[in-house]
């Protein structure tokens, strides 16, 4: 534990964190279900590791866009579940006050990001920014200007590529022609790494190596955070394009299964302190439901708030 620099408290804290973000995400699902939440629902199964690792390892002066399935950062940096459901069901304790319920997956946040970098260069503030995106988004153009400015400036910025293998359904091999999207970092004159998406410490390793040499004036990092989207691009799709055999192989993977065994191996973590923090949570997530429940819809009058300056 002394080499992650991590106590045993925070150490099961990142499991709390990973625990909380699946089962938010399961009771979301349910709300879809019912009919509660407008529009879709995406879930981050299999990226609860990722998410928490990077989120772990940033500063608490440090900025970010996480996405929609990146709960995982929202959770760890303190926002209340409640809220994150009561942005789900659109209602004004959301963060977005109703207004927008997820940021899609897709790399219109790196451009903000990097701006971010470039505004802490300025004023010579001791900050980083992450900026998150799929695989699949790696293909707009988007990306390219985000990470083609943060080379030349060499910004304090981190990007994570959430790795899931598959852009909706297009497999990876169609997506681009490289073995590694982290080896794309190299055109733009910056360090990839690629790294085990479902092992939470090896990601929060990385992240926190990069972040800090990004406030050193290191420049940029591109980690490739390679895991497997363990449902459909969104609920309403079954994933039938994704062999069984892949899904069985990457479920042995499980990020929060593979913490916790870390935790009990390395950290003496017992069975009686794991049942008695997944009731604590279960708990957190009937009052945050019920909490977020009870908030009330927007008034349709505030549609342009905090749209215009």
């Amino acid at each position: 534990m002394d080499d992650l620099g991590l106590s045993r408290d925070a150490l099961i804290g990142l499991y709390r964190s990973m625990l909380v973000t699946r089962r938010l995400e399961e009771v979301g699902h349910t709300l879809y279900k019912q009919g509660k939440i407008p529009g879709s629902f995406y879930t981050g199964r299999g990226n609860e590791g990722a998410s928490v690792g990077v989120a772990a390892a940033m500063a608490p002066d440090d900025v970010g866009t996480p996405l929609h399935r990146n709960v995982g950062v929202h959770v760890h940096r303190g926002t209340e579940p409640w809220r994150i459901l009561a942005n789900y069901l659109g209602r004004v304790d959301g963060p977005s006050r109703g207004q927008i319920t997820i940021v899609s997956h897709l790399p219109a946040m790196l451009p903000v990001v990097v701006g971010c970098a470039l505004a802490f260069c300025i004023r010579e503030e001791p900050r980083v920014a992450v900026g998150w995106f799929g695989e699949g988004a790696s293909a707009r153009n988007d990306t390219h200007e985000a990470m083609n400015l943060a080379g030349v400036r060499q910004l304090p910025v981190v990007f994570v590529c959430d790795n899931n293998q598959w852009a909706y359904s297009t497999p990876s091999h169609l997506e681009y022609g490289c073995e590694r999207l982290s080896d794309r970092a190299q055109g733009y004159g910056f360090e990839g790494v690629t790294v085990d998406g479902t092992d939470m410490l090896a990601v929060y390793r990385e992240a926190k190596r990069a972040i800090e040499k990004a406030r050193a004036g290191g420049g940029p990092t591109l980690i490739e955070s390679v895991t497997l989207r363990m449902e459909g691009h969104a609920v309403h799709d079954d994933a039938f394009y994704v062999p069984d055999e892949l899904l069985a192989a990457w479920a042995e993977r499980d990020p929060v299964e593979r913490y916790r065994a870390w935790l009990a191996a390395h950290a003496g973590f017992t069975g009686e302190e794991d049942e008695t923090l997944v009731a604590e949570v279960a708990t957190l997530l009937r009052d945050a439901l019920r909490r977020a429940e009870d908030s009330p819809l927007p008034d349709p009058s505030t549609v342009a708030d905090g749209v215009y300056a």
